[in-house]
């Protein structure tokens, strides 16, 4: 695994694109809810209370149960983007540490061998 990420604050990493894509189908989820929520608000308000039975009422009933379902997705996916976003930059942190711990690791070792050099 070590040669895999090398720098990874060069550059998208696998979890900036996972991050991307989860963003998209997020907003792409909201998109649908809310013109789900359009037509549920236009078979409510157009059609007369009579014409609201049956298998009407059961695809109005419908769409508003869609409609509810996708609003919690979209709100799940904002979350889980969140923690991907806050995951991303506890990573990029942590591998900043990590280089910055090597570097001077690295100083300290050629200053080992300079002063036994000596």
């Amino acid at each position: 695994m070590a040669g895999k990420q090398k720098n990874p604050s060069r550059g998208t990493t696998t979890l900036d694109r996972t991050l991307e894509k989860s963003e998209q189908v997020a907003a792409d989820v909201q998109r649908a809810s809310d013109n789900l929520a359009v037509v549920n608000t236009v078979l409510e308000q157009e059609l007369p209370e009579e014409v609201q039975v049956g298998e009407v009422a059961q695809a109005i009933e419908h769409t508003s149960q869609l409609e509810e379902k996708l609003a919690k997705s979209a709100e799940k996916l904002a979350e889980v983007n969140a923690a991907l976003s806050e995951e991303i930059e506890k990573r990029l942190e942590v591998t900043a540490e990590r280089d910055e711990s090597q570097a001077m690791a690295e100083k300290l070792k050629a200053k080992i061998r300079a002063e036994g050099a000596d």
